[in-house]
């Protein structure tokens, strides 16, 4: 009996041991089933952004047409958090 125990603790000195001549910390393995973005996702994001940061800006400055008006700014608001969203499920 205590011969398996002295066993069990050297296998688990070795190991420990093993692992700090790696580096120390163990660091799980990247899932293979990774999800990435398209490229095109970057730049929609931004896009989608800069439009509804426009459409609230030039409400103000009267360039679009009857403006200023609510309808601009709550159109640009809605673009703008569309594009908030589509950000977060960036990967």
């Amino acid at each position: 009996m205590a011969r398996t125990a002295d066993r069990a603790r050297s296998a688990g000195s070795a190991n420990r041991r093993q692992a700090a001549r790696r580096g120390g910390r163990y660091t799980p393995p990247t899932p293979r089933d990774v999800r990435k973005s398209p490229k095109w996702m970057g730049p929609a994001i931004a896009a989608i952004l800069l439009v509804g940061v426009l459409m609230i800006v030039l409400n103000y400055f009267d360039v679009l047409p009857a403006s200023p008006t609510n309808w601009y700014l709550l159109g640009g608001i809605v673009v703008f958090a569309g594009g908030f969203g589509l950000a977060t499920r960036w990967r």
